[in-house]
């Protein structure tokens, strides 16, 4: 991998990082919820762009080249499944195993079927 492509995906995740708190934030900041809905937000929204990008690097050849930089750089920056597993384990360590099961549980299959909505969007 070229400096260039390291730098880029450097950059991009930071960008995506930046992105991810004021988007969480904005949500958070809105929700009356007790359950961390940001991080959801956030999370699904990225598996569906993945899946975006994936299903149009698959038909845009040139596209395919910037897929480092766009999905391991910037998505991932954006992304944070970390953040929400600790959520999760917080909400069951509190005594809300259902909130932490349905928190932990919900992202997963709600961020799968964003990412295969993004994929099949292309394959139409």
């Amino acid at each position: 991998m070229s400096p260039l492509m390291w730098f880029g995906i450097a950059v991009m995740g930071g960008l995506g990082a930046a992105l991810r708190f004021l988007v969480d934030s904005w949500v958070t900041g809105r929700s009356t919820s007790s359950v961390p809905l940001g991080t959801v937000v956030v999370n699904v929204s990225a598996c569906f762009c993945i899946g975006l990008l994936t299903g149009a690097a698959s038909v845009v050849p040139a596209l395919a080249a910037l897929s480092p930089v766009l999905g391991t750089g910037f998505l991932g920056g954006y992304s944070t499944f970390s953040t929400a597993s600790v959520e999760g384990a917080r909400l069951v360590r509190t005594g809300r195993l259902l909130a932490g099961c349905a928190h932990a549980g919900g992202m997963i299959i709600l961020s799968l079927c964003a990412g295969l909505l993004g994929l099949a969007l292309f394959r139409l």
